[in-house]
């Protein structure tokens, strides 16, 4: 500092132009009310929700994705399927023509097929729509600008979860993203509100300071030190410490009612994609049967009515038979593995190791 006029220096205890002064000042709190260990409790709780939120979040996007990836596949199938079945109505359009023409057949057995033919050129217009969207879909997923196709997967579903029921149920209690979430937000709020009670506690702090005089830098004239030992405690701030208790009270009480909540979910939710699954396997083997039923009842009617041994509604009958266990067929087998994923989600974890990129 430039003194005009001279004025008296506290370093060199006289009048000067110029005083120099230096401050360094250390300041420690012993004691905040129990502030310090909750907001460490509360920062590691963040960090646990944080990684399990972000595990939950790549599972959830995981589970969209093949959702509409199994959809292209499914799509992809039903769409064989209905080109299969305009194929036999085209070639029993043309069988029951070749019998009316010859006389061993009614005119409406033609009728009965030419409309039969229409019914399945409308579904395999429907089933190209189904697909095209379902590939602009998956596509839209994973960042495309246009349609993406799906490579179809290996036909063979698992026949069994690698982990027992029980098993999946504690994992998930113990593991599942969504339940480490829920216990993270409560931990959270509840060290919040622990900090929040820490206000209505004295708050001990000690200071020192260390100061030096001169009238040039650095100043070594005259040094004091202070030590101080300071307790505060607000008496009035206007019911603003009681407001902010209340409030971290309450949501630490939302909170801990949503943890309860997720924790008393577990076994429903793990019960259901797990029985999801068992059912969805036992709808696709029991679908796979049907369709070879279906096809060979087919194959029968198909040359009882060549030789005129059954009528057209039978034959019929077994067309519709079939397409309907070849679409069951291929419903069934994305679900269950739509379900697998599920279930997955839930636990935060692949049971199954995915094949290796080549």
């Amino acid at each position: 500092t430039k003194n005009i006029p001279q004025f008296f220096n506290f370093g060199t205890l006289k009048p000067e132009s110029y005083a120099v002064s230096a401050q360094v000042a250390l300041r420690y709190d012993l004691f905040t009310g129990g502030q310090k260990v909750a907001e460490l409790t509360r920062s590691a709780a963040a960090l646990d929700g944080a990684h399990a939120g972000e595990l939950q979040a790549r599972f959830a996007s995981a589970l969209l994705t093949e959702a509409a990836y199994y959809a292209v596949l499914a799509g992809t199938e039903l769409l064989r399927v209905a080109r299969e079945r305009v194929q036999r109505a085209e070639q029993q359009l043309a069988v029951a023509r070749a019998r009316v023409t010859s006389g061993a057949a009614v005119q409406t057995d033609s009728l009965q097929l030419r409309l039969e033919l229409s019914r399945a050129r409308v579904g395999l217009v429907q089933e190209q729509a189904v697909v095209r969207v379902a590939r602009l879909t998956l596509g839209s997923r994973v960042g495309a600008a246009g349609p993406m196709d799906a490579v179809p997967l290996d036909s063979v579903l698992p026949s069994a979860l690698p982990v027992t029921l029980e098993a999946a149920v504690d994992e998930a209690a113990n593991q599942g993203p969504a339940y480490r979430v829920a216990r993270a937000n409560e931990s959270q709020a509840a060290a919040i509100f622990r900090s929040r009670l820490g206000t209505l506690l004295p708050r001990l702090s000690l200071t020192g300071v260390g100061i030096a005089y001169d009238n040039r830098f650095y100043p070594t004239s005259a040094k004091f030190t202070q030590l101080t030992l300071t307790a505060t405690l607000p008496i009035w701030d206007n019911f603003q410490r009681q407001n902010l208790i209340s409030q971290a009270r309450v949501n630490r009480d939302i909170f801990r009612a949503a943890r309860d909540s997720a924790e008393r979910s577990v076994r429903r939710d793990v019960v259901a994609a797990y029985d999801g699954f068992t059912t969805a396997r036992a709808t696709a083997d029991f679908a796979g049967e049907q369709v070879q039923v279906a096809r060979e009842n087919y194959r029968v009617q198909q040359a009882r009515y060549r030789t005129g041994a059954t009528a057209i509604l039978d034959l019929l009958k077994a067309q519709s038979d079939l397409d309907d266990a070849s679409a069951t067929l291929v419903q069934a087998r994305y679900a269950t593995r739509l379900v697998l994923a599920g279930l997955e989600t839930i636990l935060g974890r692949r049971l199954f190791p995915e094949p290796e990129q080549k």
